[in-house]
């Protein structure tokens, strides 16, 4: 049984994703999906039982107070179409400042114009996901 583990940055037009080596160490980028719930739904699905995942991280958006908003219930939501969809386990990680880090490290090394538009999500993803793994090792 396969090791990998998926993160996804949940949007409303783009979703970033990421894949775990499959000694779940080192998460890397996996690209982005274009699309409303239902067809990121089906598509993070689909990426999740082609890479054979055994468990789905997903950013969830919590407010720097630590309350819930409605991006949170949203998130919330995904998890368990994700659920249904794969029979995965969805596993809601703090996102906070995952996307601010990613343009931090997109500063650092100047990707600017479409190059960051096109990467930021994915970006993101991995940095969700890498703080996930970071934190189970």
């Amino acid at each position: 049984m396969s090791k990998r583990i998926l993160g996804v940055d949940f949007g409303d037009v783009r979703t970033g994703l990421a894949l775990s080596d499959p000694s779940g160490f080192l998460a890397s980028g996996a690209g982005t999906v274009k699309g409303g719930f239902e067809t990121t739904a089906q598509a993070v699905a689909e990426v999740a039982m082609k890479n054979e995942v055994c468990k789905i991280v997903l950013g969830h958006p919590i407010n720097m107070d630590g309350s819930c908003g409605f991006r949170s219930e949203k998130i919330k939501d995904f998890s368990k179409r994700l659920t249904e969809l794969t029979g995965l386990e969805v596993v809601l990680c703090d996102e906070r400042l995952s996307t601010a880090n990613a343009h931090q490290i997109l500063n650092l090394t100047n990707t600017r114009g479409e190059k960051r538009k096109r990467i930021i999500d994915e970006m993101s993803a991995c940095l969700i996901l890498q703080d996930y793994l970071d934190r189970k090792v």
